[in-house]
């Protein structure tokens, strides 16, 4: 049945083949001779917000034992932040694994300075208390200028039992700020937002739970970063010469033996998508970078017919706008739906012209090809309180789902290391629309139930709602959502608020005489270009 199924569908009608990855060099595909780029056999599971990802990932770390290991890899980490109801830390979570003779490896970003609202300190803070318990975490700084290693991933490996392998990967820090729930009340260990998201900012954010081979190219993405020969700081031709000669920053043990496959989970098809510059020096398993985020994505919207939906922190480079509002001119039924944070995380007079003015830009062309067919929102907590929106999420015609690291910016598809996962699930949605891009390809259980569970959250409805199901008619639900909600604020003394957290996402304009330094600050500061030069002239990924 598993078989007939498939035949329905070419997963490479969808996910990026080998050539089409751009990078001979990784391991993920060159260890294959069926010319695939993904993993069939997986169990996928989505988790939704910081309180089930924190939960799960303390649950499996807590049962480890001896020469079990563990991976993880981060651009921030709190050592402090509790990680379970009884206040153990993810420090605490990680170094008792060591004690107990797991081996832990860790490469977190070496972060810019705390004085300009990064996490050098909390980094370094982390990386002591797990190596001093016997584990071993690196600070990376392998990194284009001005770039961030932003791969957030965990995984956990049995070498004794390969069928309780798994990796968690998606948007989520071991961070504070991240432990929130579906209340959206915020994490007790707040995090400094911008003051209109109040004292204890909500946060709303998704991680994948990853069972299955899909595994073991996760566990390729970390070795090929910790056994890359460079020097881990970031330093000057000369300096980073020496510190190759003198062994200084470089791994103090190599990784245990390579494990095999784990065993198949269930009916998930999934791909490894990475962001990686192109550097100097180069990275080893990446010479000219790789920028499968990127061409993964373009490729999915290719095929859209009825609904993209989209979660993303910043979504404001031009150049991604651009691809939607071909979409859009292509398919007169297409919609595009989008959730982002209603303000950004930092809005002061520097840092926010910048970034809502690139925003401004990008959802101009998007809604400009796509009209009403198009709905931009942010979202609230029952008080009024705006939410922090810090996911990443695609889910397209109920059939391509993926779920990452990555941001809708140029800085994400070319610049920083990012870390996602698509998948697209066997199994079939036999509920109606049963085939909502009307190409054959049938609405697949995994994206449907993501996308429906994150409605539910944000419509204030239940995830069997019938309305939810009806694609066709998502840009007007949406709306009339937003609206009524909308409509209530403004009436005082009115007790019943409309279920739903949405409203229209409007940006604070920029004054026009600040509109050319902020310009200027967004394409070199905020949103840089790793491309080689040939692409960037060419403006492919």
């Amino acid at each position: 049945m598993l078989i007939v199924r498939w035949l329905v569908m070419r997963l490479d009608d969808w996910f990026l083949t080998p050539e089409e990855r751009g990078n001979p060099m990784t391991e993920i595909d060159s260890r294959r001779t069926e010319g695939i780029a993904w993993t069939e056999g997986n169990h996928v599971t989505f988790l939704i917000d910081g309180v089930s990802y924190f939960t799960s990932l303390a649950g499996v770390i807590s049962s480890l034992e001896p020469h079990d290991e563990v991976r993880f890899t981060d651009w921030r980490g709190d050592g402090d932040e509790r990680v379970s109801g009884d206040g153990t830390s993810i420090a605490a979570l990680l170094a008792n694994s060591c004690r107990r003779g797991v081996d832990v490896r860790g490469l977190l970003w070496r972060s810019h300075s705390d004085r300009f609202a990064f996490s050098s300190k909390e980094n370094r803070r982390l990386a002591i208390e797990v190596t001093e318990a016997g584990g071993e975490v690196l600070l990376d700084e392998r990194v284009r200028r001005g770039g961030s290693h932003h791969q957030k991933m965990v995984l956990i490996r049995h070498p004794a039992s390969l069928e309780r392998d798994v990796a968690f990967i998606g948007g989520i820090d071991l961070s504070h700020g991240r432990r929130d729930d579906a209340g959206h009340d915020g994490d007790q260990q707040v995090i400094k937002l911008d003051p209109r998201y109040g004292r204890r900012p909500p946060w709303h954010d998704v991680q994948l739970e990853i069972r299955g081979p899909a595994v073991t190219e996760l566990d390729h993405t970390f070795r090929e970063r910790w056994e890359d020969p460079t020097p881990l700081n970031h330093a000057g031709r000369l300096r980073s010469q020496f510190s190759r000669v003198m062994s200084r920053d470089r791994v103090a043990r190599p990784l245990p033996a390579r494990l095999g496959d784990p065993p198949t989970h269930g009916d998930h098809a999934v791909q490894v998508l990475r962001t990686y510059p192109s550097r100097r020096p180069r990275y080893s398993f990446a010479p000219n970078g790789e920028r499968s985020v990127a061409r993964a994505f373009a490729k999915a919207i290719n095929r859209a017919r009825t609904l993209i939906y989209i979660e993303d922190q910043y979504f404001w480079s031009v150049e991604i706008a651009r691809l939607l509002a071909e979409a859009l001119r292509r398919q007169p039924g297409l919609q595009v739906i989008g959730v982002v944070p209603r303000y950004p995380d930092k809005d002061s007079k520097v840092s926010g012209p910048p970034s809502r003015l690139a925003q401004a830009r990008a959802l101009a062309i998007v809604q400009n090809a796509g009209g009403e067919r198009v709905g931009i929102y942010d979202v609230e907590n029952e008080i009024g309180t705006p939410i922090y929106v810090h996911a990443k999420v695609c889910v397209i015609d109920d059939v391509w789902a993926t779920v990452g690291s990555d941001n809708l910016n140029r800085r994400s598809w070319t610049h920083d290391s990012e870390l996602s996962c698509a998948v697209i699930d066997s199994e079939l949605d036999e509920r109606i629309p049963l085939d909502p891009g009307g190409l054959g390809d049938r609405s697949r259980k995994f994206a449907r139930a993501l996308r429906l569970s994150l409605w539910a959250e944000h419509l204030g409805r239940s995830a069997d709602d019938p309305e939810l199901l009806n694609l066709a008619h998502s840009s007007v639900l949406w709306y009339e959502s937003a609206n009524a909600l909308e409509g209530w604020s403004s009436r005082l003394g009115e007790e019943n608020r409309p279920p739903g957290r949405i409203r229209s996402h409007e940006i604070d304009p920029v004054p026009f005489v600040s509109q050319r330094w902020a310009g200027l600050a967004y394409r070199l500061i905020f949103d840089p270009d790793g491309r080689p030069l040939k692409l960037r002239l060419r403006r492919r990924f």
